[in-house]
């Protein structure tokens, strides 16, 4: 019975994950990858607890799962924590410990770091982006000047992808904070 606990700890955890991140990016492919991906390795996990197979068989199936899927698409690091957090349930959930509360509790933790991490308050004036820039730009000082007056931010760190003298562009990953009028515009924005 304790099994079967575990197991449908595991199932509400999972869909509590998905649930949150749906709702924030509103990806249904990811969706379905992370719900497969838990039951899937809740199900290996499971057969590989009940039986004489080693747990190196166990990490090495979990390590091919992780590289298979990661792989196939490209994902961002937000993406990344949600895969491995819905993989982490799916082996808590499977593998039975001596305390019954043990696995739920760390299912919880893992829960609470990845819905207040990615809370969309948390760190909201930060931001990113790629950009692609008219004009090649060499001197540092004046690309993070121009970068500063076109996103009217405060511009932390950026790096060059790639600069293109020939067809006069510049390639930037640029990392800045907008400041509190900006995203108070934003939500405006947003909400109306």
């Amino acid at each position: 019975m304790p099994q079967l606990m575990l197991i449908g700890a595991d199932l509400v955890a999972v869909v509590v994950l998905t649930g949150v991140y749906f709702r924030r990016h509103r990806r249904r492919d990811l969706v379905v990858a992370f719900v497969g991906v838990n039951v899937g390795v809740l199900v290996v996990a499971s057969s590989l607890g009940s039986g004489n197979i080693g747990a190196g068989l166990g990490l090495g199936l979990f390590g091919v799962l992780s590289i298979i899927r990661l792989r196939s698409t490209e994902i961002d690091q937000r993406e990344v924590a949600y895969y491995f957090a819905a993989l982490a349930l799916g082996v808590l959930g499977a593998l039975p410990g001596t305390v019954l509360w043990h696995a739920p509790a760390l299912m919880a933790l893992l829960l609470v770091a990845v819905v207040v991490g990615d809370h969309p308050r948390l760190l909201r004036r930060h931001q990113r982006q790629e950009l692609v820039l008219d004009g090649a730009l060499t001197d540092h000082v004046a690309l993070v000047a121009r970068l500063e007056q076109l996103l009217g931010a405060r511009v932390h760190t950026v790096s060059v992808q790639r600069v293109d003298l020939v067809n006069d562009t510049t390639w930037v990953d640029v990392r800045y904070e907008t400041t509190a009028l900006q995203s108070g515009r934003r939500r405006v924005g947003v909400a109306s």
